[in-house]
């Protein structure tokens, strides 16, 4: 196993976490953009009406977003399992 090989299986893995946790973190972020928008319009500086409204997009998105990760996410896992003979001999 050479050390270019070991980089690339890292270099794939890191993509495949950005891809999976991608859409979850940018409906987050424009939650969270939206609620401050509206606090800075309406100056309502209430803590948890920041927190409230992005725990309920994350989990909306993971009920859209979630068979497309799982899948993506197991489908790489099972290209690493079936090619450890490849990696390891």
């Amino acid at each position: 196993m050479t050390s270019e090989f070991v980089i690339s299986i890292a270099e794939r893995s890191v993509w495949v976490i950005l891809l999976a946790a991608g859409p979850l973190l940018i409906v987050a972020l424009l939650t969270g953009l939206a609620v401050s928008i509206f606090q800075a319009t309406t100056q309502i500086q209430e803590q948890t009406l920041a927190f409230v409204p992005k725990i309920i997009a994350v989990m909306v998105a993971i009920v859209f977003f979630g068979p497309w990760m799982l899948s993506y996410v197991t489908n790489y896992a099972s290209e690493i399992f079936s090619n450890l003979s490849r990696y390891i001999g």
